[in-house]
């Protein structure tokens, strides 16, 4: 805005003083300018009155004089605008000339006077602003009043120090009236006079009209009647009217000026009546006068001191009012610095937030992509290591590799092998480790499937049916027993269990996630104990500080009680403070103490909850442990440490111990976000801080929340580590508390929180019911169960009679052993000890109590052994027999497992081995095939021989003959190669299938599943001994030494060395072989050998019949003495209970005989012998024995000994016939899974030698047909009597001709014919424009020849071409009238023609360049001359190029005598260097400047001139573009051609014309726009002259020499451009400065050397009028002919 007012006042007003808008406000602080700018619209008319003075007088005076007129124009304006203005406040003077500035355009619109503007205002605004003027004024006058009173009186204070005397003073006041009163007389008379003078004038004015109108009337009658001219009488009138209208005037204006003087005399009066009255008063005697000097002097030190002190008043006031406000001002701004502070502080800590979250993030990746990498990789080598395998199997992968590969991968180890285990040091590798870890997964895996007969040795089909009993319950409860006989006893706890309805809980969750608000909230609504680890810390450490001791009424004796011993919480706080004070954090152990013993505190029945405790895994395994008293690992690794046994199971004992109930009722989880914990704690550092703020002037306050920030920046840096910990243990805890029973309780904490706080009292209140119907239950159970076991408790019946029923069922059981099988029972799930139903049976039937009555036909089957209801015998065993049977059981145990893994490993590595065994064969037998041989020698001698035959033979049939001979020569030759390469690949399967290698794999296999069958023995025969010394053991027997070696079976022998018998531990047998004669031929053969019987396989046949039959007979050797030793257990029994019946048959003939007749029947057919002999021998103490049976007691003790051992034989038995059973089956499945081993290494090894023999037959056959298909090509050539060229290649199976080996070379091509130039549209060519150069060179070598002498010298060219070929037959048209034409559109100055433009014209079609390509290319050629010189050699010339590259594509003939085609760009590029160098040089030098500026000629000469001067200054220059030219440029795309179309109509031309104006006006209109700093360059005059030619002379070698030497006609008009242009010593001048000389421009405009000549035009008229005359002359023709 400022600079539009500037404008319009230093432009369009033209004020006295340049106003720009830095200096606007100073410039407009005087109202001197303002009253310029009304004083320029006639608004101002007294602003002769107006100062230029920078003096407040003089500001006040323009001012003032300045309102009225502005109210006039209804721009608001008072005494503040005008200080404003005067202060030169920024804003104040522009707004008000812009109010102006607008004002002044309406006036200036509307086009009103000043006087008009006031006459249209309303009249109440017209007096408004005169009263406002009048008052200003007045105003003014009062100041101006004021102040000279003032200084009056100061005057007169100063001039009256002290009263003067009477007589002076009178004297002077009479002095001074006197000549006020002379002064007075003196205006009084003037004004008189004054007075006089003027009624004088008037009387004499008035008398002289009246005489002058009565002198008039006569005079005009006469007048009249003299002249009666009536018009000059109405002019006199006119006149007279018009004088008597000016006296008129004249006497009011001399009125006015009456009046003003009298206006002017009152007021001097006025001052004079003041003046006096001032004197009068002043009039007073010395001492009135003094004492009004004294009161004013007092008065006016009162009033100093009074405005003194109220002015001290105000300056304090004000300064305690600054004070304050600086000092509220800089709270603000601390506290805005603060805010800003706390807010930079909640930024960086989400920014640090956020990274950790990104660190989280990344090593999360980090690890997941490690873990994701791996399994890759894994599964990299798992299917690397399938194909691999695929190459070994031929794509048959058997299931149980696939198997053991997919462990390693679910288990996450390595397929490939990572190092050898075979030798391993004492300190093994970490590879080494994680092989040994891949062997014991894998044997671990194989000992399963073997245990529980899955995947490889799953049960066929015929044993399916039979399978056998899983487990031996009866085995299990042996050494369960035996287990818990070895183990020290545990001592129950005897103290009562306390069932509380107090509720435990704990409440977790991220620090300000609202677990001790709402804590609170809980604790105001149910009596609840809240107890939180920092409190309880701190508590502690008080505790010690305060030294809490022991109370005396506490439960520890005084004896016990040192003295002064501190509590156990003073204790745990001192030792915590001890740790915090060497900066150490308190160990998770002690936390958990100092929470034991606070909860140890409460009341039993009330209910407390943890504030966030416990914070990690072992922080809750330690509470839990301390307050149940149970660790939870500890119990599940003691229960699968119980069962020691994992080949018999107890299914009595084999239920889970339960885990113990937690120590928590429920667990909370407040869960919440990071970044809301992060918000909620920069929310409650914000209100602390706005609170110390507010109340910072309270001292308690201060001290309360001095805590607060010493608490605050603590947890400020501690958040993001409390935040990462609770992340980092929360997934343990969370599983922690969700394992045995959830009670984990998930809270979404990201609500209000009354919310929240009502969200956990329902919770807390449901937990309060659980737990309250939880211990009601539990009270009910207790009470149920003491009433079960008052009511179960038996009435005292005789002792005697329960065991008989018992009796009766063991002897039932015992009378047929062996023909009574075990059942075949399914696995046991277990039963309550020691209460079998047997035993509730016996409860109810003692209320019968009676021994004569039979039993009921209804009664239940006596139990088996083993089964639920069967009752153990558990009678006690000396201390010693667990103690050595419990290790002999886990050694039987280790070595049955270890040998079954050793074995299984050993078999899964024979298969490895197998495979590898395999491919290696069948690889090494394909690589024998594939052996090199000798057949390609003999074909490449034939077929040099064939080749070397003479030409003139082989059409001879002699010849030929000979020649089918020698190729059956060739045949035969070829054929007995393929026998005896045949013969010898027999031979090599032979020695194959005769290797011992089959015969030892076979018998190592065979050898790994005997060894299985002799580790099931083992275990038999172990477990066997195991149980036979316990069960003697119970019947009080001493263990019998069994002196026998156990049984041993047989190991095939594989080697032929003689090892005597003392050597072996195990027996040797030799291998059985069968010899093909000696064996007899089965009459049904096997599915192995199917198809034709090969004889070679027929050894292999038998063998494997061998095999198989050594397999059985082993099977049924094992098996065989497996039931021998059964045997021989139940005859040894039998035996030791013969022996000891025979002393007790006196004693059972009592008269309770008859009830033990049914126990003697279940072994009478083994025992009737024995007994009768046994009788017969001791008879005595039978006879001793009658007398001493008398009472019913003892017969009831040796009752009860019969039965007891009856079960335990019994009992025994059934034990050892479970182990047979499942030792018959494992071995019968071995047997099976060996022959099917067997059966499957022979077929594959079978498979692999028919392959073997099927390649061998095929690679035969096809050898014999590529030695056939040689034949028919060699017959071939033979018959066509053709050679041989390429090479024939027969190699093994393969025949072809090799089309990349000539045995002979090709004849020679025909070479291709130079290119050739073809005339096309009459264009010269390079040739022919090579020629006249030469002709032209050798005429003028300068290049500037005569116009006469050039027309001259085509004429002759033309006419005297006789087989020269100069031109073009088109141009033979051209005659001499045409050729003179030509000639005119290229002379240069009227006089000469340069030669070289003409054949650049002629050379056309070129590429025409663009500036822009003129100026690369000049670029190009000064980066080349590296010297500047401004010359280059044609080698630098070709690297530097032109703007095209003649690079075209060229089709190439298929035709080899057809001759490329002719690419002329290429040889035009030469042809100008030839056209423009300097060969008077060596070498030749090309100027490229000189080339280029002829290369800038243009259709349009003024764009020409253009490009030149841009070539020779070296960059572009603008064109001022005054009007559109009716010429374009052609893009470097088009090509002009002067003879090109010549059959265009003119149409097509003006087409044309149009198409180029239209292009020229579009680049013209883009040119408009000129920079500022174009055509700054600098152009010297040697560069002018060169431009535009004529810079040197004529040195031609022809008779117009002398008559060509000329001086540069341009160089002293020149010369004075440069002068005129005021340059020094013809200094190069800026090109823009120069093309504003009007010399310069007329001679651009003009010059016409820069154009493209149209030859096009002259030469399509020549050959449209030499194509439309009929006739022509003959001379004309016969030149034509010519």
């Amino acid at each position: 805005m400022s600079e539009i007012l500037c404008q319009w006042l230093n432009q369009e007003l033209k004020v006295s003083r340049t106003v720009s808008p830095k200096s606007f406000a100073k410039a407009f602080s005087t109202g001197y300018l303002i009253g310029e700018v009304l004083h320029k619209f006639e608004l101002q008319g007294d602003f002769s009155e107006f100062s230029e003075s920078r003096t407040s007088t003089a500001k006040l005076n323009n001012f003032s004089r300045l309102e009225p007129t502005l109210h006039l124009l209804g721009v608001q304006f008072d005494q503040n605008v005008a200080q404003s203005i005067i202060t030169e406040q920024p804003g104040a003077a522009t707004k008000l000339l812009y109010q102006l500035y607008i004002a002044l355009q309406r006036k200036k619109k509307s086009g009103l006077t000043g006087l008009e503007m006031q006459t249209m205002q309303p009249l109440t605004n017209l007096r408004l602003q005169n009263m406002r003027s009048e008052a200003f004024r007045e105003q003014r006058l009062s100041r101006r009043r004021q102040n000279e009173i003032m200084a009056q009186i100061q005057a007169a204070i100063i001039q009256i120090p002290k009263p003067a005397s009477n007589h002076t003073l009178k004297a002077l006041e009479a002095q001074k009236m006197m000549k006020k009163k002379k002064g007075a007389e003196d205006v009084a008379n003037e004004i008189k006079k004054f007075e006089a003078l003027i009624k004088k004038d008037l009387q004499a004015k008035e008398s002289a009209s009246k005489t002058s109108v009565d002198t008039t009337g006569p005079m005009t009658t006469d007048l009249l009647n003299t002249y009666s001219d009536d018009d000059y009488i109405k002019k006199i009138q006119k006149r007279l009217e018009e004088d008597a209208f000016a006296r008129e005037q004249r006497e009011k204006r001399r009125r006015r000026l009456l009046m003003d003087q009298l206006i002017a005399h009152e007021a001097q009066e006025e001052a004079y009546r003041e003046e006096q009255l001032i004197n009068r008063l002043m009039r007073q005697s010395q001492q009135e006068r003094r004492i009004a000097v004294q009161l004013m002097h007092v008065r006016h030190e009162k009033d100093v001191l009074w405005q003194n002190r109220i002015f001290r008043e105000k300056q304090y006031e004000e300064r305690r009012l600054k004070d304050f406000q600086d000092a509220l001002d800089r709270e603000a701004a601390l506290a805005k610095q603060a805010k800003i502070d706390f807010e930079e502080q909640i930024l960086r800590e989400k920014e640090i937030h956020e990274q950790i979250a990104v660190e989280r993030a990344q090593a999360r990746y980090k690890k997941h992509y490690a873990v994701c990498a791996e399994i890759l990789d894994q599964i990299l080598d798992l299917s690397t290591k399938v194909a691999d395998y695929r190459m070994l199997t031929n794509n048959l992968i058997p299931h149980k590799m696939m198997h053991d590969w997919k462990e390693l991968f679910f288990n996450g180890k390595p397929i490939y092998e990572q190092a050898s285990i075979k030798q391993i040091a004492a300190k093994p590798t970490e590879e080494q480790l994680i092989e040994l870890e891949k062997r014991d997964l894998l044997d671990s895996n194989d000992y399963d499937d073997y245990k529980n007969m899955v995947g490889e040795w799953a049960l066929p089909e015929e044993m399916a049916e039979n399978l056998p009993p899983s487990n031996n319950c009866i085995l299990g409860h042996v050494l369960h027993r035996l287990v818990e006989k070895s183990l020290p006893p545990q001592v129950e706890s005897t103290e009562p269990e306390l069932l509380s309805s107090s509720v435990k809980g704990c409440v977790l969750g991220k620090t300000f996630s609202g677990k001790t608000t709402t804590l609170k909230s809980l604790q105001k609504d149910f009596p609840v104990k809240i107890l939180s680890i920092d409190t309880l810390v701190q508590e502690a450490i008080q505790a010690y500080h305060d030294n809490e001791k022991v109370s005396e009424a506490s439960s520890i004796p005084q004896e016990d009680r040192k003295e002064d011993q501190l509590t156990v919480r003073a204790q745990l706080g001192a030792k915590s403070e001890q740790l915090l004070k060497k900066g150490k954090s308190i160990p998770d152990m002690l936390l958990v103490n100092i929470m034991v013993n606070a909860i140890n505190g409460i009341p039993v029945n009330q209910n407390w909850i943890l504030d966030g405790f416990p914070m990690t895994l072992n922080q809750a395994q330690l509470l839990e442990e301390t307050l149940t008293g149970c660790n939870r690992y500890l119990m599940e690794a003691e229960g699968k440490a119980a069962q020691i046994s994992t080949l018999a199971v107890d299914p009595t004992t084999s239920k889970e111990v339960p885990l113990p109930s937690s120590a928590f009722d429920f667990v909370i989880l407040l869960d919440i976000s990071d970044n809301s914990s992060l918000s909620r704690m920069n929310d409650v550092m914000a209100e602390e801080f706005s609170r110390v703020i507010s109340h910072e002037d309270t001292s308690e306050h201060a001290a309360a929340e001095s805590q607060h920030v010493d608490v605050d920046p603590n947890l400020r840096d501690q958040i993001q580590h409390r935040i990462i910990g609770f992340l980092d243990n929360w997934p343990l805890l969370e599983q922690w508390f969700s394992e045995p029973e959830n009670i984990l309780i998930r809270i979404n904490a990201e609500i209000d929180k009354n919310s929240l706080c009502q969200k956990v009292k329902e919770i807390f209140a449901t937990e309060i019911m659980k737990k309250k119907n939880k211990v009601e239950k539990r009270l009910e159970e207790k009470e149920a169960e003491k009433k079960a076991a008052s009511l179960a408790e038996p009435p005292p019946p005789t002792p005697p009679l329960p065991p008989e029923p018992e009796k009766e069922k063991e002897t039932h059981q015992q009378r047929d052993p062996s023909k009574t099988p075990p059942a075949k029972g399914k696995p046991q799930s277990g039963s309550p000890k020691g209460k079998p139903p047997g035993g509730k049976v016996q409860v109810k039937k003692s209320p019968v109590g009676s021994t004569d009555i039979p039993p009921t036909p209804v009664a239940p089957p006596p139990p088996k052994p083993g089964s639920e209801e069967w009752v153990y015998v558990n009678e006690p065993i000396p201390e010693e027999i667990p103690s050595f049977l419990v290790p002999y059981w886990e050694l039987i145990e280790n070595s049955y497992i270890n040998t079954i893994k050793t074995i299984l490993r050993h078999l899964r590595e024979d298969q490895h081995e197998v495979l590898k065994y395999l491919y290696e064969i069948t690889t090494s037998f394909q690589e024998f095939l594939r052996r090199p041989d000798h057949k390609q020698d003999f074909v490449a001698q034939w077929q040099a021989d064939f080749n070397s035959f003479p030409d003139d033979l082989w059409e001879d049939e002699e010849t030929k003959a000979e020649l089918h001979q020698r190729v059956n020569d060739l045949r035969d030759r070829l054929w007995d190669i393929c026998d005896a390469r045949k013969e010898e690949a027999e031979q090599e399967r032979l020695d194959i299938i005769n290797e011992s290698w089959l015969q030892d794999s076979l018998g190592i296999t065979m050898n790994h599943f005997f060894s299985l069958m002799q580790a099931e023995l083992n275990r038999f025969q172990d477990t066997k001994k195991l149980l036979q010394d316990y069960y003697r053991a119970m019947e009080r027997k001493i263990p019998i030494d069994d002196s026998k070696r156990f049984t041993r079976i047989p190991l095939i022998r594989l080697d032929s060395k003689d090892i005597s018998e003392n050597q072996l531990r195990i027996p040797l047998v030799p291998r059985i072989s069968i010899s093909p004669e000696t064996g007899v031929p089965r009459p049904k053969l096997k599915a192995i050998l199917k198809g034709k019987i090969d004889y070679s396989l027929e050894n292999v046949q038998t063998n494997f019949e061998a095999d198989e039959r050594l397999v059985m007979d082993t099977w049924q050797q094992a098996s065989l003495a497996i039931s021998n030793m059964v045997a021989a257990e139940i005859h040894q029994r039998l035996i030791e209970e013969d022996k000891e019946n025979q002393p007790a048959e006196s004693k059972e003939k009592s008269p309770q005989m008859s009830t033990n007749k049914k126990g003697k029947k279940e072994n009478e057919p083994p025992k009737n012998k024995k007994e009768d002999k046994h009788g017969k021998g001791k008879s005595p103490p039978v006879a001793e024995a009658a007398p001493v049976v008398f009472t019913a007691e003892e017969i009831a003790e040796i009752e009860k000994k019969n039965e007891l051992r009856l079960r335990i034989k019994e009992e025994h038995l059934a034990a050892l016939q479970f182990e047979e059973i499942a030792t018959q089956f494992r071995l019968e499945l071995i047997k099976s899974k060996a022959l099917s081993v067997l059966e499957d290494l022979i077929t594959k090894v079978v498979d692999i030698y028919k392959l073997m023999e099927k390649w061998l037959g095929e690679r035969y056959l096809n050898e014999m047909s590529s030695v056939e298909k040689l034949t028919e090509v060699a017959r071939y050539h033979i018959e066509t009597a053709t050679k041989i060229q390429n090479e024939l290649y027969l190699n093994q199976e393969d025949f072809f001709i090799n089309g990349d080996i000539k045995v002979f070379p090709d004849p020679p091509l025909p070479k291709r014919p130079p290119p050739v130039e073809k005339e096309e549209d009459g264009t010269l060519t390079i040739e022919q424009l090579d020629n006249l150069r030469d002709q032209f060179l050798d005429m003028a070598p300068k290049g500037i020849i005569g116009s006469k002498a050039f027309t001259d010298i085509l004429l002759d060219l033309m006419t005297l071409n006789l087989g020269t070929n100069n031109f073009p037959s088109s141009w033979m048209h051209l005659t001499q009238p045409e050729l003179q034409e030509l000639t005119y559109l290229l002379i240069v100055n009227s006089e000469f023609v340069d030669w070289r433009k003409f054949l650049l014209v002629t050379a056309l079609p070129w590429p025409i360049p663009l500036e822009e390509e003129l100026l690369e290319t000049l670029q190009r050629f000064k980066a080349v001359d590296e010297e500047q010189m401004g010359t280059v050699t044609f080698e630098q010339y070709m690297q530097a190029g032109l703007w095209f590259t003649g690079d075209e594509d060229i089709k190439i003939p298929e035709n080899p005598l057809e001759p490329l085609p002719y690419n002329r760009q290429v040889h035009l590029i030469e042809f100008f260097f030839r056209l423009f160098a300097d060969y008077e040089m060596d070498p030749p030098q090309l100027d490229y400047t000189q080339m280029l500026l002829y290369f800038a000629c243009h259709p349009d000469p003024v764009e020409g001139v253009y490009r030149a001067l841009s070539v020779a200054i070296g960059t572009h220059i603008f064109r001022k573009v005054e009007g559109p030219v009716m010429t374009a440029e052609k893009t470097s795309s088009t090509d002009l051609s002067p003879v090109e179309g010549y059959v265009e109509t003119e149409e097509n031309a003006e087409r044309e014309k149009r198409e180029f104006a239209e292009e020229k006006e579009e680049r013209d209109q883009k040119e408009v726009d000129i920079p500022e700093n174009a055509n700054t360059e600098k152009i010297s005059m040697e560069t002018l002259l060169r431009v535009f030619r004529g810079g040197s002379e004529v040195k031609d070698a022809n008779r117009f020499t002398s008559h060509l030497k000329r001086e540069n006609i341009y160089a002293e008009s020149f010369m004075k451009v440069f002068q005129e242009l005021e340059t020094k010593d013809l200094e190069p001048i800026e090109v823009a400065v120069l093309l504003k000389h009007p010399f310069i421009q007329d001679l651009i405009a003009n010059y016409p050397d820069y154009k493209i000549p149209d030859i096009k035009m002259i030469l399509q008229r020549s050959v449209h009028v030499a194509g439309s005359d009929g006739e022509r002359s003959p001379s004309r023709l016969t030149e034509e002919k010519k």
